[in-house]
């Protein structure tokens, strides 16, 4: 997985067996990969044709739901994790699907590219928009509709009331500890309902 080290970040808060949704789930690879490391049971959520038929060939299980329609389908509960990884800057209607998620879930898990990130900085100031491993779009082509840094991110939990339980930010794999908000590419959260 060496292409998406989030997904060893996501891992390592799961623990063994747990039941996880996984929201945007793409080819299914996230949940294999939970599945093969930690034993997971769940179910991943797609919109794409092409991405339901490479779920079904990864042997996953999945949904074709469109996430900005929201999560009735799901019970109060129903899961242990939510995951919304390299997905939260696609959703139209963040903060509903937020809720969502731990409406659905014990816990939510969402990782997205770090807007912050000083390369980033670098293009807006050049007069273009970042183009990069983790915001591989053009600005006609890009799926993505709400970019954030991570003191963007960290503003919306507190302002929605989601207490962040856990952060790991990486730039090429590797943890970033100093000003992970100007030296950090991709961020994970681990987050749960504020009290």
């Amino acid at each position: 997985m060496s292409d998406r080290p989030d997904f060893a970040a996501i891992a390592a808060w799961i623990p063994e067996g747990a039941s996880v949704l996984d929201l945007g789930c793409g080819d299914g690879s996230l949940l294999r990969y939970l599945k093969d490391t930690r034993s997971v049971r769940g179910y991943g959520v797609e919109i794409s044709d092409r991405d339901i038929v490479s779920c079904i060939a990864n042997n996953v299980n999945v949904i074709q739901n469109d996430l900005d329609a929201g999560l009735a389908d799901f019970e109060d509960g129903s899961f242990d994790f939510v995951i919304l990884s390299q997905t939260l800057q696609a959703i139209r209607h963040t903060e509903p699907l937020m809720q969502e998620m731990l409406r659905v879930g014990r816990e939510g898990i969402v990782s997205f590219p770090n807007f912050g990130y000083w390369k980033n900085r670098m293009q807006v100031l050049m007069g273009n928009m970042p183009v990069s491993s983790e915001l591989p779009f053009q600005w006609y082509n890009t799926p993505n509709v709400h970019l954030c840094t991570l003191n963007d991110f960290e503003e919306f939990c507190r302002t929605y009331c989601i207490s962040v339980t856990a952060r790991s930010v990486m730039t090429a794999g590797h943890e970033v500890g100093f000003l992970p908000n100007l030296f950090g590419s991709t961020a994970v959260y681990r987050f749960q309902r504020g009290i």
